[in-house]
């Protein structure tokens, strides 16, 4: 099981980005490469992993999710909890929409949405700080979404 693919995958791959909902046949149109073809390579692509799902992008801010930022926080070891367990317990936290484990100065590279900073602020201060392993947490307040891949 190969997970390379080639030109028509990445054709296939870069209209499926655009919209998920595009059917074979407009795939096919919009590539000119065979509905037949499309609907196959889709298929493996889907078998080797290489589709994991088909996803709705959603514009938080028009259901009241105006505010997102990004925090970065430090592991404190010693705490009967991995780094690992870290990020899973917050990655369960509502408002917590990435969480990734990162080098550098601090571990791990959080993504939070909320309506407000203040309600950011309540997360941060009254359900992550209070979580065993998390040290120090540094906010940064994204102002503008210039480009967003799923």
């Amino acid at each position: 099981m190969s997970n390379m693919i080639d030109k028509k995958d990445e054709m296939i791959l870069s209209e499926l980005k655009k919209n998920a909902r595009n059917s074979t046949k407009k795939i096919a149109m919009n590539t000119g490469i065979p509905r037949v073809t499309v609907h196959d390579h889709i298929q493996k692509m889907i078998e080797n992993g290489i589709i994991k799902s088909f996803n709705v992008t959603i514009d938080y801010k028009k259901i009241g999710f105006n505010t997102e930022v990004f925090i970065f926080v430090s592991f404190l070891p010693n705490h009967d909890i991995s780094q690992r367990q870290l990020a899973k317990s917050i990655a369960k936290l509502p408002g917590v929409y990435e969480v990734h484990i990162i080098s550098g100065e601090y571990d791990l590279l959080l993504k939070v949405r909320g309506k407000t900073l203040e309600d950011i602020g309540t997360l941060v201060v009254d359900k992550l700080r209070q979580l065993k392993g998390v040290g120090r947490t540094l906010t940064f307040a994204s102002f503008e979404k210039v480009k967003e891949e799923i």
